[in-house]
Protein backbone atom coordinates (compact mmCIF):
# COMPACT_ATOMS: atom_id res chain seq x y z
CA UNK A 1 0.00 0.00 0.00
CA UNK A 2 1.50 3.14 -1.11
CA UNK A 3 2.15 6.48 1.73
CA UNK A 4 -0.76 8.38 -0.04
CA UNK A 5 -3.28 5.22 0.51
CA UNK A 6 -2.37 4.63 3.96
CA UNK A 7 -2.81 7.82 5.04
CA UNK A 8 -6.39 7.96 3.60
CA UNK A 9 -6.91 5.06 5.78
CA UNK A 10 -5.48 6.17 8.70
CA UNK A 11 -7.44 9.78 7.98
CA UNK A 12 -10.72 7.84 7.93
CA UNK A 13 -9.89 6.68 11.06
CA UNK A 14 -9.25 9.65 12.65
CA UNK A 15 -13.51 10.70 12.10
CA UNK A 16 -14.43 7.59 14.31
CA UNK A 17 -14.60 6.56 17.80
CA UNK A 18 -13.99 3.02 19.67
CA UNK A 19 -16.83 2.43 22.05
CA UNK A 20 -14.94 0.35 24.63
CA UNK A 21 -17.07 -0.70 27.86
CA UNK A 22 -15.76 1.21 30.47
CA UNK A 23 -14.28 -1.78 32.46
CA UNK A 24 -12.06 -2.22 29.22
CA UNK A 25 -10.77 1.30 29.54
CA UNK A 26 -10.20 0.79 33.26
CA UNK A 27 -8.13 -2.19 32.57
CA UNK A 28 -6.38 -0.64 29.36
CA UNK A 29 -5.73 2.32 31.94
CA UNK A 30 -4.14 0.55 34.55
CA UNK A 31 -2.25 -1.07 32.35
CA UNK A 32 -0.83 1.58 30.50
CA UNK A 33 0.08 3.46 34.04
CA UNK A 34 2.08 0.84 35.02
CA UNK A 35 3.98 0.83 31.73
CA UNK A 36 4.20 4.77 32.49
CA UNK A 37 5.82 3.69 35.20
CA UNK A 38 8.14 1.13 33.89
CA UNK A 39 9.44 3.40 31.25
CA UNK A 40 10.23 6.12 33.88
CA UNK A 41 11.89 3.10 36.15
CA UNK A 42 14.24 2.79 32.92
CA UNK A 43 15.22 6.47 32.34
CA UNK A 44 16.01 5.97 36.67
CA UNK A 45 18.11 2.84 35.48
CA UNK A 46 19.82 4.93 32.76
CA UNK A 47 20.30 8.13 34.89
CA UNK A 48 21.65 5.62 37.77
CA UNK A 49 24.32 4.03 35.54
CA UNK A 50 22.56 0.52 35.91
CA UNK A 51 24.17 -2.25 34.01
CA UNK A 52 22.68 -2.29 30.01
CA UNK A 53 21.56 -5.95 30.35
CA UNK A 54 19.52 -4.87 33.23
CA UNK A 55 18.15 -1.96 31.52
CA UNK A 56 17.40 -4.31 28.52
CA UNK A 57 15.68 -6.79 30.42
CA UNK A 58 13.21 -3.88 31.67
CA UNK A 59 12.85 -2.73 28.09
CA UNK A 60 11.80 -5.85 26.72
CA UNK A 61 9.34 -6.48 29.82
CA UNK A 62 7.95 -2.82 28.87
CA UNK A 63 7.55 -3.89 25.42
CA UNK A 64 5.65 -7.43 26.23
CA UNK A 65 3.37 -5.60 28.63
CA UNK A 66 2.51 -2.74 25.36
CA UNK A 67 2.19 -5.90 23.41
CA UNK A 68 -0.92 -7.22 25.77
CA UNK A 69 -2.42 -3.71 25.64
CA UNK A 70 -2.32 -4.01 21.44
CA UNK A 71 -4.00 -7.36 21.80
CA UNK A 72 -6.75 -6.93 23.91
CA UNK A 73 -7.26 -3.48 21.54
CA UNK A 74 -6.99 -5.76 18.29
CA UNK A 75 -8.94 -7.99 20.16
CA UNK A 76 -12.12 -5.66 20.96
CA UNK A 77 -11.31 -3.90 17.41
CA UNK A 78 -11.89 -7.32 15.55
CA UNK A 79 -14.80 -7.94 17.66
CA UNK A 80 -17.05 -4.99 17.42
CA UNK A 81 -15.46 -1.91 14.92
CA UNK A 82 -14.50 -4.53 12.55
CA UNK A 83 -17.64 -6.30 12.61
CA UNK A 84 -20.13 -3.34 12.58
CA UNK A 85 -18.54 -1.82 9.37
CA UNK A 86 -18.59 -5.48 7.21
CA UNK A 87 -22.31 -5.64 8.73
CA UNK A 88 -22.31 -1.85 7.05
CA UNK A 89 -21.28 -3.66 3.85
CA UNK A 90 -17.87 -1.73 4.50
CA UNK A 91 -15.33 -4.08 2.81
CA UNK A 92 -12.14 -1.38 3.41
CA UNK A 93 -12.10 -1.85 6.71
CA UNK A 94 -10.66 -5.37 5.89
CA UNK A 95 -7.73 -3.39 4.53
CA UNK A 96 -7.31 -1.55 7.06
CA UNK A 97 -6.89 -4.41 9.36
CA UNK A 98 -4.31 -5.85 7.42
CA UNK A 99 -2.31 -2.38 7.34
CA UNK A 100 -3.03 -2.46 11.36
CA UNK A 101 -1.94 -5.92 11.56
CA UNK A 102 1.22 -5.81 9.24
CA UNK A 103 2.41 -2.88 11.33
CA UNK A 104 1.64 -5.21 14.86
CA UNK A 105 3.75 -7.95 13.13
CA UNK A 106 6.90 -5.84 12.42
CA UNK A 107 7.44 -5.71 16.14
Amino acid sequence: MEATELNEHTHCSSDRKSHHSEDMKKNLTTRLNRIEGQVRGIKGMIDKDTYCDDVITQIAATQSALNSVSKLLLEGHMKSCIVDRIQEGDLEVVDELLVTMKRLMKK
